[in-house]
């Protein structure tokens, strides 16, 4: 079967794109190269086509409780125009998806982001779970565009008069553009600052060319999956399908920060409790190497004896700093940062040592340290 086709396939293809078959999506690999396409995004702003993800519409008086119950966040603590990042949980304490929810109208209409490999099976759980909410799945409308950089707002503001600078993070807002409305999202999946644009299919190529044209001279220029994984993997965020399945416990993930069990009830709550009061037996964490090699997808992580301790998930050559990083989990003895360990590359046991994350001190990281401040 070919694979599916996003509002900007034919764009792509135009600019030269090297194109491959992304979880049954059509998508851009890379444009003039992964080094250069990631530094533009950590200096200036580029544009990533993310039209294969899907969205949901969760409606009705039932609509909370609904969420309350699928999602691990507390979705009650979302006002108009605010979102968060959360979990689908099964029945057994794993993770069927990971999510943004933005919350248009408390208790009654909210709005899901949820990653394009696993549309069709996110919507059969809500429906199977659905506490009498009206579910629409609304992937076909919309197209997507993550503009992402420390030059993204400047660009967004030159287009939206609502001034997407403005906003906060994780908030979104409706906005006039073009003779339709686009859904503004100050969320992204880099670790830079920007936010996403969803924007009915049909003004997508529009919307795409004049992001193009009015940020000529900021240094735009398009993105492909394989700058957006290292971008991600400088950060530590996970992806699905790498660092969290269904297999996957949210705690040992690191992602109790947004599971609320005290704030409700919800499916697969009892298995994933067990494992936070027990305590996770493995940790994901970030390692780099301190011998030449670069860590993948797959590989075994060992302890200096030999013994294997876990496993890579993600793994790249930082373009930031050069350096070869991973992602990974280890049991708890081998969890801490500063312990050596070693990366199995192809039979041959490479030194690596674990660290803090992120790996690189991104643009949200600096804005975070800056606001964190003592003033002057």
């Amino acid at each position: 079967m070919a694979p599916k086709r996003t509002p900007l396939a034919a764009e792509h293809e135009k600019l030269g794109a090297r194109m491959v078959d992304f979880a049954g999506w059509w998508m851009p690999v890379q444009y003039r190269g992964l080094r250069e396409e990631h530094n533009a995004v950590r200096s200036n702003v580029g544009l990533f086509d993310v039209s294969h993800m899907g969205e949901i519409r969760v409606t009705g008086p039932k609509a909370l409780e609904t969420l309350q119950w699928t999602t691990t966040n507390d979705v009650s603590k979302l006002q108009a125009g605010e979102a968060h990042y959360s979990l689908f949980p099964n029945e057994s304490g794993g993770i069927v998806d990971d999510l943004i929810v933005y919350c248009v109208k408390p208790n009654e209409e909210y709005l899901l982001c949820v990653n394009a490999s696993n549309a069709d099976k996110d919507f059969a759980y809500l429906q199977k779970n659905n506490r009498g909410s009206t579910l629409r799945n609304e992937s076909v409308d919309w197209g997507q565009i993550a503009v992402q950089g420390p030059k993204a707002l400047t660009l967004l503001d030159r287009l939206f008069n609502a001034e997407p600078s403005k906003m906060k993070a994780f908030t979104h807002r409706e906005i006039a553009w073009n003779g339709v409305k686009v859904i503004v999202a100050r969320t992204g999946y880099t670790g830079e600052d920007g936010a996403e644009v969803f924007v009915p299919q049909a003004k997508t190529v529009a919307l795409w060319k004049e992001l193009l044209e009015k940020g000529k001279d900021l240094g735009v220029e398009p993105i492909g999956l394989g700058a957006r994984d290292t971008l991600r993997t400088e950060m530590k965020y996970t992806l699905y399908g790498n660092e969290i399945d269904d297999t996957t416990n949210p705690y040992e993930a690191g992602l109790g920060w947004v599971t609320k069990p005290l704030a409700k009830d919800f499916v697969g709550k009892t298995p994933i409790v067990i494992v936070k009061e027990k305590g996770p037996t493995r940790k994901l964490i970030g390692f780099e190497l301190t011998e030449r090699g670069i860590p993948r997808h797959g590989y075994l992580l060992k302890s200096p004896l030999g013994e294997t301790i876990g496993i890579c998930t993600s793994g790249t050559m930082s373009p930031t700093s050069g350096a070869s990083i991973g992602i990974g989990y280890v049991t708890l003895p081998f969890a801490a940062d500063g312990t050596e360990i070693a990366v199995d590359i192809r039979g041959k046991n490479v030194k690596a040592k674990v660290r803090p994350t992120p790996f690189v001190e991104s643009g949200l990281v600096k804005l975070a340290a800056a606001a964190k401040a003592p003033a002057k």
